[in-house]
């Protein structure tokens, strides 16, 4: 009876974590499928519009009536596809969440699939995250239209490229959900507004970090901001302009999102629960 309990346990939790797997794997695919086949318009309308208006005023109109320098396009770059990346990510746990806790129900109908409720929010904020990273890379080609004499970059630095959109997306996408399980429903749109704007002004998306060093106090202050250490990893791994360092970029963003996903799991989970 012991030596039957002994080498059964060990199949039974690989076939446990076998099925787990494919749950997982097949919510994530059905979101992938989702967004392809029903939603990509509507995605990429979300995701682009702002940045494209951001590029052609900033980066082409107030260079060639005077109102900014030449090149600042290059500047302005990296910046807009981390705050394409980041609002991206955060908005499509976010908004989905409070859906789907709410009005539809549907997360219901997740939490049946034969997962931890924990691996349910990861999924989230998986998905969420691909969708940040795919709308940061498009910001390149358009920018190569929009930004007169094309896009002008150091690079790019993949190894510096690569963990900055990876680690800010999952960062960004762990801030959705804890926006998305901690406000009420009515209140959605009012967090929203207290929370996107200063998030986009203080994330060093108009300027680098280094110039700010005449105000020290608010120069301190971005460093609160998740999206300083996206906009800065990207200005490092695209232009060869002064940038915050590399380990405090790495600190920022693995502290942002060992913090935001510790709390937005607890929350998901407390709300899921509930």
């Amino acid at each position: 009876m012991s030596a039957v309990g002994v080498t059964g346990s060990p199949r039974v939790a690989q076939a446990t974590r076998n099925i787990q797997i494919r749950a997982f794997a097949a919510l994530c695919g059905r979101d992938l499928w989702v967004t392809v086949r029903h939603e990509l318009g509507s995605f990429l309308a979300q995701a682009l519009l702002q940045p494209i208006f951001l590029l052609f005023v900033f980066g082409r109109v107030l260079p060639e009536i005077g109102a900014a320098r030449p090149g600042y396009g290059t500047q302005l770059l990296p910046g807009v596809m981390a705050l394409t990346l980041v609002l991206t990510a955060l908005q499509n746990t976010a908004l989905p969440l409070v859906i789907e806790f709410s009005f539809t129900k549907e997360i219901e109908d997740r939490l049946l699939a034969p997962l931890p409720v924990a691996a349910v929010a990861l999924q989230k904020i998986l998905i969420a995250a691909l969708r940040g990273v795919l709308a940061g890379l498009l910001i390149l080609p358009l920018a190569a239209l929009i930004l007169p004499g094309g896009i002008h970059i150091h690079g790019p630095d993949w190894a510096v490229l690569i963990p900055i959109f990876f680690f800010g997306s999952l960062a960004a996408g762990a801030m959705g959900l804890v926006l998305g399980t901690a406000v009420p429903p009515n209140r959605i749109s009012v967090a929203f507004a207290v929370v996107l704007t200063p998030l986009i002004f203080t994330g060093c998306t108009f300027y680098p970090w280094i110039s700010l060093h005449q105000l020290r106090w608010f120069q301190v202050f971005t460093l609160i901001n998740p999206l300083t250490y996206v906009s800065e990893g990207l200005r490092a791994a695209l232009t060869n302009l002064p940038h915050l360092a590399g380990g405090w970029i790495a600190l920022g963003l693995t502290v942002a999102l060992v913090v935001f996903g510790t709390l937005g799991t607890r929350l998901f989970i407390r709300r899921a629960v509930d």
